[in-house]
């Protein structure tokens, strides 16, 4: 079997552009992968709740966040083709700290915690993918974590805008993007116009 069999699956093709997988993998994520349409609005994971699947967004625009205080506080956003779980939800299997929150009808397709660590165990070119893929998300974290602490709106929101990829600032919603950025709305707005 060929790689191009299982096109129909977007993360083994994007996975593949990352690193060439064995036959055997491909056909072993194409029979584990789940795909997921979810409406905008709709939770993929809450807080309180086991998080034990690992998505990647075919297209579609989530968020993090949490709430307190009655306040939601939103912690990050991510679109096509990038990695989302609740972190300390599935690399523990405890329940989720986060909720992740669809912002556009979000198309996913995603592996369990079992699967995941059934591959890892049994293909061993899916460790050095793991890698990878786990260095990017730990990278965009570091990123969002000096963003966070730099004390100047307007020097958080040019760091920002440096770091992030054009498209989700067009996409996300000025009051979860403001959010993210620790800032008012109306301060946001007027960076903005700067």
């Amino acid at each position: 079997m060929s790689v191009t069999k299982y096109n129909n699956l977007f993360s083994i093709v994007m996975l593949n552009s990352i690193m060439p997988l064995s036959k055997s993998l491909n056909k072993y994520l194409a029979q584990r992968i789940v795909n997921k349409k979810f409406n905008k609005g709709d939770f993929i994971i809450t807080n309180g709740t086991i998080a034990d699947r690992l998505y990647i967004i075919r297209k579609g625009l989530v968020r993090g966040f949490f709430i307190h205080n009655d306040n939601e506080i939103t912690t990050w956003a991510s679109v096509d083709s990038e990695m989302i779980t609740s972190i300390s939800g599935f690399f523990r299997k405890k329940v989720a700290l986060e909720n992740i929150q669809c912002l556009e009808d979000t198309y996913t397709e995603s592996l369990s915690f079992d699967d995941l660590q059934f591959a890892l165990k049994h293909f061993p070119e899916m460790e050095g993918l793991y890698r990878i893929l786990l260095e990017e998300y730990f990278i965009e974290a570091e990123y969002r974590a000096f963003a966070a602490r730099i004390p100047s709106a307007k020097e958080r929101f040019d760091y920002y805008r440096k770091i992030i990829k054009p498209e989700k600032l067009k996409r996300l919603p000025k009051k979860h993007l403001a959010s993210l950025l620790n800032m008012r709305p109306e301060t946001l707005s007027r960076l903005e116009l700067d």
